[in-house]
Parts: structure tokens; C-alpha cells; sequence
């Protein structure tokens, strides 16, 4: 954005600080009009024929737009993947404890990425992973807290399904 002596096209055409149009007007006069109001004069829309400009005071202005911007940062939410592993033959303690920390993680809005981890010769025996994984995702479904985003499957010595929170409006 430029303002004041920056500007180079020789007519614009101006707003005022209330959004009211003075016209086309020679560069020189509508630096005038904006130095008596103690403003600046800021192209709003270079590209425009002959280029629009408003009288506005620039430093309040950008210090708005610092605070809109930061507002809208704020609201924006990152969504992270949190994974859970845990193994065929996982223990109901241990399967509980995995359990919560899920359910925690997805009542955070995160995503949850759930491992089951094969060793040696477990992955000739998928199906009991896919038991675990169907289970919690069975489970989390009866919490009305998940869609399956992807369903259980293997690879290499891993079976993997990702579960996303329920938008609740």
C-alpha cells in the first residue's frame, strides 16, 4: 500500500475518511485536502483507472488490521496427530490406559492415529490386530466421538487406522 508522496499517477480518485467519494481529483490537490484533515492520503486500489485513494489516518489503520489478523490467528486451530500404539495381544490393563488416553486426545480435537505393532511372526495373524483396532474404534463410535477416517490397514510390520473427533454443533 502506498501513501502520501509514494503515490505516482497524476489524477485519483478520492474517499474520504467516511467512505464518501470526493471524485477524480490531481494528486497534488488530494494531498492537500488530506494534510488540512491531518491524515494520510493511502491508494486503496492501484489498479484501478485513475487509482483509488482514501484520507484515513494509516497509523490507526494498520494497528485495526494488527488486531484483526491477530484475532483471526487465535481462532485458528492446528489439528495434530496423536498416535497410540499398542500390540495384538494387549493386555485389558494396558488396552484401558491406551483407551483413555485416546478418548483424551480426541476431546482436545486431535486427531488420533492408532498403531497396532507386529513382532516377528505376529503379522502372519493381521486379524488380531484388526480385533484390537475394531474394538477401540467400536467402542469410541458407541461414545458417539469418531468418524473412521481411515479404515485398519497393514504396513510392513504396523497396522494403522486414523480416527478423527466428531465436529459436535
Amino acid at each position: 500500500m502506498k501513501l502520501n508522496e509514494e503515490i505516482r499517477a497524476k489524477e485519483v480518485r478520492v474517499n474520504s475518511s467516511t467512505n464518501e467519494q470526493l471524485g477524480v481529483m490531481p494528486l497534488k490537490e488530494a494531498l492537500r485536502l488530506a494534510m488540512e484533515q491531518n491524515m494520510d492520503l493511502v491508494e486503496v486500489a492501484p489498479t484501478a483507472k485513475p487509482p483509488v485513494c482514501r484520507i484515513m489516518d494509516y497509523g490507526k489503520f494498520k494497528y485495526e488490521q494488527q488486531k484483526r489478523d491477530k484475532e483471526v490467528k487465535k481462532k485458528q486451530r492446528t489439528v495434530v496427530v496423536k498416535e497410540v500404539k499398542v500390540r495384538p495381544n494387549i493386555e485389558d490393563h494396558d488396552y484401558e490406559v491406551k483407551f483413555k488416553n485416546a478418548v483424551r486426545f480426541l476431546e482436545d480435537g486431535d486427531k488420533v492415529k492408532l498403531t497396532v505393532m507386529f513382532r516377528g511372526r505376529e503379522v502372519s495373524h493381521p486379524e488380531l490386530g484388526k480385533k484390537v483396532l475394531d474394538r477401540m474404534a467400536a467402542q469410541l463410535k458407541g461414545m458417539d466421538m469418531v468418524i473412521v477416517e481411515r479404515e485398519a490397514k497393514l504396513e510392513g510390520k504396523n497396522m494403522i487406522m486414523i480416527l478423527s473427533p466428531k465436529v459436535h454443533n
